[in-house]
């Protein structure tokens, strides 16, 4: 769901991860480059006209929506950060907190590990329990800001000296592939924060299929889930009392604005996190309080008073369907940790 991290890439300001997840990008792959003593593979040059692409497209269709990865720019990073804090969300302490109570069983679970690859690293704090439990001879952070994804990993290397520490920047949620010097034999893939209910179950499957290809058939899969649990508590951690999440979201028409060139003005919409039953998910929209026109260069879009535009999804996966999820996407034996109040697990999935 929501991804932690501040992060900037170049002059495209944005998130991938996080708790918080894009939907796909196209795929690209480009020649790794040394940047103070990391490997990080870059961005093509087109980034900013594909990003472009990718809003304008969002914003014309039906259901107007708006990819979650815009929604971290650096004020978004910054709210976010705030909402990890407060009384009302949950995901994050509950995640650290089974973590940290099962450690041991986690890295015999991952024992052999000779690299471990984070997915949306970020800042890299999460991954700091395993660097020191699993020892791997190599940890490769993933993410699709490269500028402070390197930071990351260097401060990470320094800490970790006997651990060789990369940066590769990609956008992992499409069929990317690893730099071909990355060691195959024992990786562990570490993907935390639930964020993999950001995308619907064809996406998410689509990406466990890939994540399992990336293994080699040698390694195994460690990822956090958020369950189903009381309306209420659901709600509120996507609708705050303090009106921070309400802020985060309405911060995004600003980057869009900067991004696209459009005229959103955040003042005409308001936040609304509503639960679908149907597909167990959360929904985020922005709805219009008012009939207004956007424009951008080339596009004009009309909103009729009270129609939304859709900025993110996360479900809520049953343990038992996201289990078998795992098997349809090749995985094997699965170890599951969760909380006393069953809120949330932490699943370690063999290849």
């Amino acid at each position: 769901m929501r991804a932690v991290p501040d992060r900037q890439a170049a002059s495209i300001e944005f998130l991938s991860r996080a708790g918080r997840i894009p939907l796909p990008l196209a795929s690209f792959q480009a020649p790794p480059q040394r940047q103070g003593g990391l490997a990080v593979t870059q961005h093509p040059q087109d980034a900013q006209a594909a990003l472009r692409h990718e809003l304008a497209q969002g914003l014309m269709q039906q259901q107007a929506q708006i990819s979650p990865k815009f929604l971290y720019d650096a004020r978004g990073c910054a709210l976010f950060e705030q909402i990890t804090q407060l009384r009302e969300y949950y995901p994050t302490r509950t995640e650290a907190a089974i973590m940290a109570q099962h450690e041991v069983g986690m890295a015999e679970a991952m024992s052999g590990c000779q690299v471990l690859i984070e997915l949306g690293a970020g800042n890299c704090e999460k991954v700091r329990r395993l660097c020191r439990s699993v020892a791997p001879q190599q940890f490769v952070g993933v993410d699709i800001a490269v500028e402070f994804l390197q930071q990351a990993v260097a401060r990470l290397g320094q800490d970790f000296p006997q651990m060789a520490a990369r940066a590769v920047a990609a956008d992992f949620t499409a069929d990317w592939h690893l730099p071909p010097d990355v060691p195959q034999a024992r990786r562990e893939l570490f993907y935390p924060g639930s964020s993999i209910g950001n995308f619907d179950t064809q996406q998410a499957l689509h990406m466990l299929k890939h994540m399992h290809s990336l293994l080699n058939g040698d390694g195994g899969l460690l990822i956090g889930i958020d369950l189903p649990k009381s309306l209420p508590v659901l709600i509120a951690a996507y609708d705050d009392e303090q009106g921070v999440t309400a802020e985060f979201n309405l911060n995004v028409l600003s980057h869009v604005n900067r991004l696209l060139g459009s005229d959103f003005k955040p003042q005409d919409w308001e936040h609304e996190a509503c639960f679908d039953p149907v597909h167990s998910r959360i929904e985020m929209h922005l709805r219009a309080r008012q009939a207004v026109m956007v424009s951008w260069p080339q596009g004009v879009r009309y909103f009729a008073q009270g129609e939304t535009i859709h900025t993110e999804n996360s479900y809520k996966y049953p343990l038992s369907d996201f289990l078998s999820m795992l098997r349809a996407a090749g995985f094997g034996t699965t170890h599951v940790w969760t909380d006393e109040r069953q809120w949330f697990a932490v699943i370690h999935a063999h290849a």
